[in-house]
C-alpha cells in the first residue's frame, strides 16, 4: 500500500483494509472472519451470488446451457439449516425467490432504533424489553464466524462523499449485488486511502429473524455520532438495502440542513420541443416510477381514460404523440445544498445508482414495451425478485411469484442500473413542478369512500405541505405487508417518514423550508387507481404530465380554476385540453358523477377532514416552525383557499405577478 497521507491515493480494499480509517468493531469483524472477500466488478457478485468462484458463470445473454439453482440458507440454532432465498440463474439475469411469502415486500413495522438519541419510532427497548446492546454483541460475533463480503459504497451520489460499508455473509452475495446496482460499489482497488465511514455500515445477519424475532422482518438502526448502523435481520432488500439506504440520507440531512425527497423526478419534453421538469412525490405505490414510464395504449393506440366500475363504460382518448420522457430520479432525489442556486426552484439529483422498479401492473406481453423489451434482452444481467422463472429460463416481468396458488405476490420487481436507462438526465435539475399522488378507492353510492380526487388538482405551496405531512398510504398498497383496512393510513410525515429515525416535527420543518425557499417551484395532486366510479390505473397521472408540460411556465390565470368542494383539495382546472381533445368532465368535477353525487363527494370530503385531523395534531409540538403552526392550526379551524394562499404568499396565478 502507498502512503494513506495522499488523499488522492487509491488502494485495494480487501488487501488494505486494516489501515483505512474504520470503526473499531468493524475492524474486530473482518479481523476475525475466515473469508473476507471485497468485490472488483459487478460480475463477481453475480458469480458470488449462485455460490461460485470468479469467473466461472458464462453471462452471455440467452446463455440456454447454465441452469444453475442456489439455496441461499444459514444454520439456525433449534431450526437446523433455514433456506431464506433461492438464486437461480436465467438468461437475463438473477431471479431472486423468498420461500417465505412474508419476505417479499417490506414489512411497514421493520424498523426499530436501537440508539438512545431523539427519536419519534418504537426503540429496541420498548418492543423487545431489552437494551440492543447484547443483541448487536450478538450479531457481530455471528459475523465473525462467517466468510464475508464487505464492500465499500457511496450512501447517495458519489461526489458528495458519504462513505458507506456493507458486510454481507458471503452465501447471500446477491444482496451484496442488490445494493451495488442501487447504491452503487466502489471497486476493491478504487477506494480512496482516506475512505471514511461518514454514511453508515450496514451488517447483515439473516437467522436472527428466527432465533431472536419470530420470524418477523426487523432492522435495527444504530445512530453513531459519526454515521449510522443499519442492522438487517432479513434478506429482502427493500428495508434495508434500499430503504436502509434511504435512512442513512434522512440522517444525514436531518443534522446538515437538508433532506432526501420520496420522488421520481423527470424532464418532459414536448412534441414541440419544450422541457417541463416533474417531481412526483408519495408513498410507495403513489405512481413515482409510473411517472417516468411511457404512457400505457389500447391496441388501437387509444389511451384508455376510465372504465366505469359500475357501468363498465368507457372513455377514451386520441393522443398522436405523447411526450418525450428524460429521466431524472425514481424514488429518492437528493436535495443538497450544493445544488440549489438562485432560480427560486427546488433543484434535486438522483440519490441512487439504480432504480427499484415494481412491475406488478405488467400482466401480459405488451402492457408496458419499452420497460420489457428492456428486462427480456438487457444490456447486462438484471436482478429480478419475486418472479417465477425455471431454470435456465428468460425471466419475464408479466411472470410473477404466486404467494399462494392462483395469488399472485403484488411486490414483484426489477432493478434497473442507471446506465442502462435510455435518455436518463444526470445531475442536479431545477423542478418546475411538484406533484403529489394518492392512491383512491372506487367511490359511488356502493362504496363512499374518499376516492373523490380529480384528474387534477392545483395546491398552495402551504397546502401543498399539509399533504407532505399527512402523505396517505392510499387505497390497495402493493409494495408493503398491510392490513385490509378500507380506512386512510399515513406513510408518514414527507411520505418517506418509514425510513428516517429522528423525530417527525424535525422533517416537517425541513420540508417547509424546502417550500418557503423555492417560490418558484408549482404545486399539483394527481390521483391514481380511480376517479370515484371510473378506475384509471395510472393514466390520470400519465394526462396530467402531457397537459402540464404542454402548459410549460405558463400559469393558470385565476378564473381557469374553480376551488374544489373540498377544500383540501385546493383548486380544479375548468377543463383539461390535450391536442384538441377536452377531458371529459365525469374526470374533473367527481361530485357530478351519476355513480355519486354531492351526498357521497361529501363523505368523502368528511373521511378527508378527519384523516387530516388525526395526522396533523402530533405536529403541534414547541419545536414546529411557528409558520408552520400557524398553517396547521389554520387547517384544523377549516381554512379557505384564500387562507391558505396568504400564509406562504408565492405566486400561483398569472396576475400574481412575477
Amino acid at each position: 500500500m502507498t502512503s494513506a497521507a495522499a488523499d488522492d491515493a487509491l488502494v485495494d480494499f480487501q488487501a488494505c483494509w486494516t489501515e483505512i480509517d474504520l470503526p473499531a468493531h468493524v475492524r474486530e469483524v473482518l479481523a476475525a472472519a475466515p473469508l473476507v472477500q471485497a468485490p472488483e466488478t459487478r460480475q463477481q457478485l453475480m458469480d458470488w451470488a449462485l455460490g461460485r468462484s470468479t469467473g466461472e458463470t458464462d453471462w452471455t445473454l440467452g446463455n440456454r446451457d447454465d441452469r444453475g439453482q442456489y439455496d441461499v440458507g444459514f444454520q439456525t440454532p433449534g431450526l437446523g439449516r433455514v433456506a431464506e432465498a433461492v438464486i437461480t440463474k436465467a438468461r437475463n439475469g438473477l431471479a431472486i425467490n423468498f420461500p417465505d411469502p412474508a419476505m417479499r415486500r417490506r414489512d411497514p413495522d421493520a424498523m426499530v432504533i436501537g440508539d438512545q438519541l431523539p427519536t419519534d419510532k418504537p426503540t429496541y427497548q420498548e418492543r423487545f424489553g431489552q437494551p440492543f446492546d447484547p443483541t448487536r454483541q450478538e450479531t457481530l460475533d455471528w459475523l465473525k464466524t462467517q466468510e464475508l463480503v464487505a464492500m465499500p459504497f457511496y450512501a447517495g451520489a458519489d461526489a458528495l462523499g458519504y462513505g458507506s460499508l456493507l458486510i454481507v455473509p458471503r452465501q447471500a452475495a446477491f444482496f451484496a449485488a442488490a445494493l451495488a446496482d442501487l447504491q452503487g460499489m466502489i471497486p476493491r482497488s478504487q477506494v480512496p486511502a482516506s475512505f471514511k465511514i461518514t454514511g453508515g455500515v450496514l451488517f447483515v445477519a439473516p437467522p436472527f429473524r428466527h432465533t431472536h424475532f419470530a420470524g418477523r422482518q426487523v432492522v435495527v438502526h444504530d445512530r453513531q455520532a459519526t454515521h449510522q448502523e443499519i442492522f438487517a435481520y432479513n434478506l429482502y432488500p427493500g428495508p434495508s438495502a434500499k430503504k436502509g439506504v434511504y435512512s442513512m440520507l434522512l440522517d444525514k440531512g436531518e443534522h446538515e440542513g437538508w433532506t432526501t425527497n420520496h420522488c421520481a423526478a423527470v424532464a418532459v419534453v414536448t412534441p414541440y420541443e419544450n422541457q417541463l421538469i416533474l417531481m412526483h412525490e408519495g408513498a410507495s405505490g403513489g405512481g413515482k416510477s409510473e411517472m417516468t414510464e411511457h404512457i400505457h395504449r389500447m391496441d388501437d393506440g387509444r389511451l384508455l381514460l376510465g372504465k366505469n366500475v359500475v357501468t363498465k363504460e368507457q372513455r377514451t382518448l386520441n393522443l398522436p404523440e405523447a411526450c418525450h420522457l428524460r429521466p431524472i430520479a425514481d424514488d429518492m432525489a437528493c436535495a443538497h445544498p450544493k445544488y440549489q442556486g438562485t432560480s427560486g426552484r427546488l433543484a434535486v439529483a438522483d440519490a441512487e445508482n439504480g432504480w427499484f422498479v415494481r412491475v406488478d401492473h405488467i400482466h401480459s406481453y405488451g402492457t408496458a414495451p419499452n420497460l420489457e423489451r428492456l428486462c427480456i434482452d438487457p444490456p447486462e444481467p438484471l436482478i429480478f425478485l419475486n418472479h417465477y422463472i425455471v431454470p435456465g429460463g428468460t425471466c419475464l416481468t408479466w411472470e410473477h411469484t404466486e404467494d399462494a396458488p392462483g395469488k399472485p405476490c403484488p411486490n414483484p420487481r426489477v432493478i434497473l442500473p442507471r446506465r442502462m436507462l435510455e435518455d436518463i438526465l444526470d445531475g442536479p435539475q431545477r423542478v418546475d413542478v411538484r406533484s403529489f399522488g394518492v392512491r383512491c378507492p372506487p367511490t359511488h353510492r356502493d362504496s363512499q369512500l374518499y376516492g373523490i380526487l380529480a384528474m387534477l388538482h392545483v395546491l398552495s405551496p402551504a397546502l401543498a405541505w399539509l399533504w407532505r405531512l399527512v402523505a396517505p398510504r392510499g387505497h390497495a398498497n402493493p409494495s408493503i405487508q398491510a392490513s385490509k383496512s378500507r380506512e386512510m393510513q399515513s406513510e408518514g410525515v414527507g411520505s418517506y417518514w418509514a425510513f428516517a429515525t429522528g423525530r417527525r416535527v424535525d422533517q416537517a420543518n425541513l420540508l417547509l423550508q424546502q417550500i418557503v425557499n423555492t417560490p418558484e417551484t408549482r404545486y399539483v395532486l394527481i390521483p391514481n387507481q380511480h376517479i370515484g366510479a371510473w378506475k384509471v390505473g395510472f393514466m390520470a397521472e400519465w394526462i396530467a404530465r402531457e397537459y402540464l408540460a404542454r402548459r410549460g411556465s405558463a400559469k393558470f390565470a385565476r378564473e381557469q380554476v374553480g376551488e374544489a368542494p373540498c377544500p383540501l383539495l385546493g383548486y380544479i382546472p375548468n377543463q383539461l385540453k390535450i391536442e384538441g381533445s377536452l377531458i371529459p368532465r365525469v374526470f374533473l368535477q367527481v361530485e357530478e358523477q351519476i355513480q355519486g353525487g354531492m351526498d357521497v363527494y361529501q363523505e368523502g370530503a368528511r373521511q378527508w377532514r378527519e384523516f387530516f385531523s388525526s395526522e396533523l395534531k402530533q405536529f403541534l409540538v414547541p419545536e414546529l416552525d411557528p409558520l408552520g403552526r400557524r398553517i396547521v392550526e389554520a387547517c384544523l379551524d377549516g381554512a379557505t383557499q384564500e387562507d391558505y394562499r396568504r400564509l406562504i404568499p408565492h405566486p400561483m396565478f398569472r396576475e400574481d405577478g412575477a
